[in-house]
C-alpha cells in the first residue's frame, strides 16, 4: 500500500487524541551540582587540555560580562548582553565542533567565539565600535563576527540565522554528493551549528528552517537555548507542548534535550550530534535547558517579571562552579591558582577597555564601503548630504567632524 501522506501507518482501534506532553522527552544529565558523575551516567572522553580550555573560556566570559555590564551602566558603551548562566551550554557545544565548522549565533554566544580564538582586544574593539573593529563600527555592541573564525556576523532580527544555517549547511553537503546516485560519496567535512533561544523558536523562520533542513537533509545542528524567558515572557506563556525538543521530533529530526548547565552533558550531546550530521548529512536538534541568570540585556529589568527567590534558586546551579568542582576532583585545577588568574584577567579586561575606548572611530566613508565596488549615485548623494550636515553642526558630531575631508 502506497503512503502519499508520508506518515507512519501505526493503526489504532481506539479513539484517542495525543496532546503535546505525550513524548515526555528526557533531559541528559551527567554531572551533579557538586561536580560528581551521576550514578548510571558515563563521562565523555574529554582530555585535560580541552577541559581546561573550556573552563578558561567560561571563566573569561563570566569576568568579561561582569566588567562590560558595569561599563554600560557607566555610559562607556551603549548596550550589552551577558551569557550569564549559559556559559556551559555555549562553550561546551563549541568545543565539540571542528574549528572550521560554521557558527551562526543569536547574540549570547560570545563564549563560542572566544573558544575559537577571538581575542580580548577584538572584543573591546567591537564593543566600542572603533576603527579597529572588524565590522568597521557598523554594528551595535555584542554583534560580533569573524570570517577567520567561521562565525557569521550577528543579526538583530530574531531567528533569521535559522533558515540561513539550513542553506549554508546544505551547501556544505553538496560538495560530498555523488552526481549520479545523489547519495553521499564521503563523510561531510564540516557542519553548521545554529544557536537560538526558545523565544526565536516562535518565529516563522524557525519552522521554515527546520522543515527545509529535514526535507533536504542538511547537516545543521540546531542548538535551542531554552533559558526560561523570551525577554520578559516566560516559556509557559510562549508555547504549549514538551518544549522545543518536541518540535524537532515533529519535523522528523533526530533530537536530544540536555541540562544546559552541565558541561559534560552538552559536550557529549553536541559531539554525537556532529557525528550524526557528518555521517548521514541530516540535521539534529539539541534543546539546552538552562536559566538566564542575568537580565535579557542592559535594556531589561528582570525584577518586573520574576522574583529574587526564583533567581536565587537557580544561582545554586551555576554552570561555571559545577564544572570547576569536577576539574578540582580530577586534580586538573588548583583553587589558589584559579583565583590568582581571575584577578589577572580582571586587570587585563580593564586595561583593554581603557585602550579601546580611546581608539578613534572609523572614518565616515566606511559607511558606504564594502557594499558596492563603486557607490551608486543615490548612495553617494546621501553620503555627500551627510557630510554637509555634519559640517553644519560640528558640535553635535565632535569626533566625526574633525575627520571629514
Amino acid at each position: 500500500m502506497t503512503n502519499p501522506n508520508n506518515i507512519s501507518l501505526n493503526i489504532s482501534h481506539a479513539l484517542e487524541f495525543i496532546d503535546g506532553h505525550a513524548l515526555n522527552i528526557p533531559t541528559l544529565k551527567i554531572l551533579s551540582e557538586q561536580g560528581d558523575i551521576l550514578d548510571g551516567a558515563t563521562a565523555p572522553e574529554l582530555d585535560k587540555e580541552t577541559a581546561l580550555k573550556i573552563y578558561s573560556t567560561m571563566r573569561f566570559i563570566r569576568l568579561l560580562d561582569e566588567r562590560m555590564q558595569a561599563a554600560q551602566r557607566q555610559g562607556r558603551i551603549s548596550f550589552y548582553m551577558q551569557c550569564l548562566g549559559e556559559e556551559a551550554a555555549i562553550t561546551a557545544s563549541a568545543a565539540a565542533l571542528k574549528q572550521e565548522d560554521m557558527i551562526m549565533a543569536q547574540y549570547r554566544e560570545q563564549a563560542a567565539l572566544h573558544y575559537r580564538g577571538f581575542t580580548l582586544e577584538q572584543f573591546m574593539n567591537q564593543l566600542f565600535s572603533n576603527e579597529k573593529d572588524l565590522g568597521k563600527g557598523r554594528q551595535m555592541p555584542v554583534h560580533y563576527g569573524s570570517n577567520e573564525l567561521h562565525y557569521l556576523t550577528i543579526s538583530s532580527p530574531l531567528g533569521t540565522q535559522i533558515p540561513q544555517a539550513t542553506g549554508y549547511a546544505y551547501g556544505q553537503k553538496l560538495k560530498h554528493i555523488d552526481k549520479e546516485s545523489g547519495e553521499l560519496d564521503s563523510e561531510i567535512e564540516n557542519v553548521t551549528i545554529c544557536y537560538f533561544g526558545e523565544g526565536a523558536a516562535s518565529e516563522g523562520d524557525f519552522h521554515a528552517g527546520l522543515n527545509m533542513a529535514a526535507v533536504h537533509k542538511a547537516p545543521v545542528i540546531f542548538f535551542a537555548r531554552n533559558n526560561g524567558y523570551a525577554i520578559s515572557t516566560p516559556a509557559d506563556e510562549q508555547f504549549k507542548g514538551d518544549g522545543i525538543a518536541a518540535r524537532g521530533v515533529g519535523y522528523g529530526i533526530k533530537t536530544i534535550r540536555v541540562d544546559g548547565a552541565d558541561t559534560l552533558a552538552v559536550y557529549e550531546a553536541t559531539k554525537k550530534a556532529r557525528e550524526i550530521a557528518v555521517k548521514t548529512g541530516e540535521p539534529v536538534l539539541i534543546e539546552s535547558i538552562a536559566y538566564r541568570l542575568g537580565a535579557h540585556s542592559t535594556s531589561d529589568d528582570p525584577s518586573g517579571y520574576r522574583t529574587k527567590d526564583e533567581e536565587a534558586e537557580f544561582k545554586n546551579s551555576c554552570p561555571v562552579a559545577r564544572f570547576k568542582a569536577w576539574l578540582l576532583k580530577q586534580g586538573w585545577l588548583d583553587e589558589n591558582e584559579d583565583e590568582a588568574i581571575k584577578d589577572k584577567i580582571r586587570e587585563e579586561i580593564l586595561a583593554a577597555l581603557k585602550v579601546a575606548e580611546k581608539v578613534q572611530k572609523p572614518a565616515l566613508e566606511e559607511l558606504v564601503s564594502d557594499v558596492y565596488d563603486t557607490p551608486i549615485p543615490a548612495l553617494q548623494k546621501q553620503y555627500e548630504d551627510l557630510k554637509e550636515h555634519i559640517k553644519q553642526y560640528p558640535d553635535a558630531y565632535p569626533v566625526t567632524a574633525g575627520r571629514i575631508k
